[in-house]
Parts: structure tokens; C-alpha cells; sequence
């Protein structure tokens, strides 16, 4: 093979390079092709009911709870100045395509064009991760996190340089876009500080680099309320967390005990509004005629009593507390249909994207999905297949770790089971403390698949390998 190489004229070696760089665009053009389906489609970015919140705080220059100012700020700068919003989805696009072939060539799988598009165009076929590279939000962001934490401590020696960097950089970006991702990142720091006690000094073919994801995400916890600081004029995290928590409690049915069972509290407003709170998280935390309007709603000013109603209720039923944190995990886990949300009326985006950026009015409101197009069949065609393939594929995790610590793929193995940590650890911080939807676990469950798929590439090598070698 070397021989033939180096005996290339050079006609032959630059009609190789052309068609090799021909290849590579045509697996670019296809895999951003598969990723981009849902908006290219609809004729417009994919919106949320969140996504003009992020929109918002950087044309009002302001924090709100659980819209992030540097998500904003992304959608900002890759759209140019709002001027076009297929900016965004083409950069998350092209970031998850990217994290991808690395995840591939950092364990020694096929990364190449016809490779990458395969994955592409499975992952595009079998789970909705083109309906999360498509919209406007950072939930698309969330799984890259896990790839790249799991890249930076422990393929570290396999990137370059530049890779190292973007990876970083990339991680960073993520953290400071949406609060779940720093949640589930510091989750993931305590995973990796585990396992390298475990290994160190033992023969283990796995290293552990810890210092670099734990450089990043120390490098969020302290950028992010400077640069509030820096940007707004507070230095603070992204607000919003007790209210989401109280939120489920109200849906559990806590909320509402302990206010049955104390009230009157001096201070806590909800005390005299206790026939009007809502059966769901969803109704209390969003509803029109919802009494969490009447004490100050999203305007921060019912964040000390919703506080101290959360610490309360934990410390009145701690047991109740520990077993709805757990069923409320076991459902978000099991919870991943596509499309939860896209198919409702999305008042808040609507506003900014007509009222406020009158340049973008014109193609957002003739879009499919302003038209109502997008609609709950379409997405129950889809989890036809999507709903069955995330949960073969959660369950094929563990096969993964069986069969690479017996094939001593030890990489695939680890792989697999930090990848099952972060789908628990993603059910639990978005079901526990926030809410069971599906929207939380299906934005990332597609890592499963994933990593399913690596491991079925592997397998089939060496099976093929084998059969070879007994021919000869």
C-alpha cells in the first residue's frame, strides 16, 4: 500500500485529493442536509414556546428565569444580528456533526465520509435529533455536553490540539446556555473524579484526564455571573430554579399538604389562594388564571416565598419528597417522544419574531409551522419508530457494557455506561427538580443510539476479522 502511494504521479495524487474533498462534500452537504430536515422543511428555523424568551433578554438587556442571556447572545451572533435565523441551526448543526466524527475516530471506528453520513442518516431516521438541531433552543446543546465531557477525560490523549480547544470551547458555550447543562455537567465532574480513584494505578486500559472538564466547568460557574455582571448589572446565575422545583411539588400533591396543613404562614401569599392552585406544574407555572400570577409570577418576585415554601415542604416530608423525586425520575427516563410542544401555538415567539424583528415577520409567519402544519399525527408517525429505538437502545447500553468489557473494548464499555449515567442524571435533574416532559429526555436519548450503533460497528469488524482469519 505504501508503495503505491508513494509511486503516485502526481495527476494520480491530485485526482485522489479532488475526489476524496468531493466525498467529504457530498457527506457535508448530506449530513447538514438529515440535521436540517425539519426547518428546511417547515421554511423556517423550528421555534419553541421558550425560544423568544432567549431572543428577548438581549434585546431587553435583561435575566429571566430559565432563559438564558448567552444562549441569546449565540442566536444573536450566528444569526448575524438577527438577520437571518439560519445561522443558528446551520452552527448546531455543524457543531453535532462535528462531535460526532470526533466521538467515531477518537475510539478507533470508520470516520470517514460514507461513515459519518451513515451515522447521520440513521440517527436522522431512528430518533429526533434533527428536531433539535433545527430550533431555536439549547436543548440541542445538552447532549454535546456529554460527548464532550466524556471526550476531554478520557479520549484526551487522542484529540489534537485544536480539537482540545473547540471542544472546550464548546462545552463552555453549552454551560452557560441553559442551567440543566451545568447541573448535569457538575454530575458528570463527580463521575469522572470517581472513576479516576477507581482506576488510578490499576492496569487498566481506560486513562482518565480530569483536569480538563474540570477546568471547564469551574470555568463556568465563575464566567457566568461575571460576565451578568459585566453584560445586565447582576452578578448572578441564570434565576429560576426553586420555582420550577415548587412547581413539582404542586403536581405531586406536597405543595398543597403542607399549605393545608400550616396556613396561615405570615408572608407566604398562597396561604389565602389555596382553592386556585392547579392540579399540574405546567398549569401553576403558566396558567393564565394561576394564583403563581398573583404573588409576582415570573417577575422574580415570588422567588423568597416559593424558596422557603420548597425548603419547608422537604424538611416536613422528606420521605414523600425523596419518593416523588424518584417516580418523577423513573418517568422522565421513559418519557422521549419526538415533537412534545411544536405543535402548539407559540404566542411568546410570535411576538418577537413579527413584532420585534419585523425582517424575520415575513418568512416566520409563512412557515409550516405558524400554519399549523406541524401537527401531533405527524409526531406520532414519527415515535412510531423514534419511541421504540430509544428504548432498545437505553437498554442496548447495557449490553454495550457486558460485551465491551468482555471483547475488552473497554473504551465502548466505559462509554456506554457514562452515557447511562447521563441519561439518569438528565431524568432526575429535569424530572426531579423540574417536571417530567418529553422534550428533556428525547433531546438527548438519540446519544444512545449512538453509542448502540459504535458498538455494532465494532462487533461486526471483529466477527468479520475473525471469519477472515479462519479462511486463511
Amino acid at each position: 500500500m505504501m508503495l503505491i502511494l508513494f509511486n503516485q504521479s502526481p495527476s494520480s495524487s491530485r485526482s485522489a485529493m479532488i475526489s476524496t474533498g468531493s466525498a467529504w462534500m457530498l457527506c457535508l452537504v448530506f449530513s447538514i442536509a438529515v440535521f436540517l430536515s425539519p426547518a428546511l422543511w417547515n421554511g423556517f428555523a423550528i421555534v419553541f414556546f421558550d425560544t423568544g424568551g432567549y431572543v428577548g433578554r438581549v434585546l431587553d438587556m435583561t435575566l429571566a428565569p430559565g432563559r438564558s442571556f448567552f444562549y441569546g447572545l449565540f442566536l444573536w451572533a450566528t444569526s448575524l444580528g438577527w438577520w437571518s435565523f439560519w445561522g443558528p441551526v446551520l452552527a448546531q448543526s455543524l457543531f453535532t456533526l462535528w462531535v460526532i466524527r470526533l466521538t467515531l475516530r477518537c475510539h478507533d471506528l470508520p470516520a470517514g465520509p460514507l461513515a459519518i453520513a451513515t451515522f447521520c442518516g440513521g440517527l436522522g431516521l431512528s430518533t429526533g435529533i434533527s428536531w433539535y438541531t433545527s430550533q431555536l433552543m439549547p436543548d440541542t446543546l445538552v447532549p454535546l455536553v456529554v460527548l464532550g465531557l466524556w471526550l476531554l477525560g478520557f479520549r484526551w490523549e487522542k484529540l489534537g490540539r485544536s480539537e482540545r480547544a473547540g471542544l472546550a470551547a464548546l462545552v463552555l458555550l453549552a454551560l452557560l446556555s441553559h442551567m440543566s447543562c451545568l447541573a448535569l455537567a457538575i454530575g458528570l465532574i463527580i463521575v469522572i473524579l470517581i472513576a479516576r480513584i477507581i482506576l488510578r494505578g490499576r492496569n487498566w486500559p481506560l486513562s482518565v484526564s480530569s483536569l480538563p472538564p474540570v477546568v471547564v466547568v469551574a470555568a463556568s460557574l465563575l464566567l457566568m455571573p461575571m460576565l451578568h455582571l459585566a453584560l445586565v448589572g447582576k452578578a448572578t446565575y441564570t434565576p429560576g430554579g426553586p420555582v420550577f422545583i415548587f412547581g413539582r411539588l404542586v403536581q405531586d400533591g406536597i405543595a398543597q399538604r403542607w399549605l393545608a396543613e400550616h396556613c396561615p404562614v405570615p408572608g407566604i401569599k398562597l396561604c389565602g389562594l389555596q382553592d386556585r392552585i392547579p392540579k399540574t406544574a405546567d398549569d401553576f407555572l403558566w396558567g393564565d388564571t394561576s394564583p403563581f400570577q398573583d404573588i409576582g409570577g415570573w417577575s422574580g418576585a415570588a422567588d423568597a416565598e416559593l424558596g422557603y415554601l420548597v425548603k419547608a415542604c422537604v424538611r416536613t416530608y422528606p420521605g414523600a419528597f425523596v419518593w416523588t423525586s424518584l417516580r418523577a425520575t423513573a418517568q422522565q427516563m421513559v418519557r422521549v417522544e419526538t415533537g412534545d410542544g411544536l405543535d402548539e401555538y407559540q404566542p411568546a415567539a410570535r411576538a418577537v419574531f413579527t413584532d420585534l424583528l419585523p425582517r424575520t415577520a415575513g418568512p416566520f409567519n409563512a412557515a409550516s409551522q405558524q400554519q399549523g402544519q406541524i401537527t401531533q399525527p405527524l409526531f406520532d408517525a414519527l415515535n412510531t419508530v423514534h419511541v421504540p429505538a430509544a428504548h432498545l437502545s437505553v437498554l442496548g447500553l447495557l449490553i454495550v457494557v457486558g460485551w465491551g468489557l468482555r471483547a475488552k473494548r473497554h473504551d465502548l464499555a466505559g462509554l456506554a455506561l457514562f452515557t447511562l449515567v447521563a441519561l439518569l442524571g438528565n431524568a432526575f435533574i429535569c424530572g426531579a427538580l423540574s417536571n417530567p416532559h418529553d422534550r428533556y429526555q428525547s433531546r438527548l436519548v438519540w446519544l444512545a443510539t449512538l453509542v448502540v450503533g459504535m458498538a455494532t460497528v465494532c462487533w461486526w469488524q471483529d466477527r468479520t476479522k475473525k471469519n477472515m482469519g479462519r479462511r486463511y
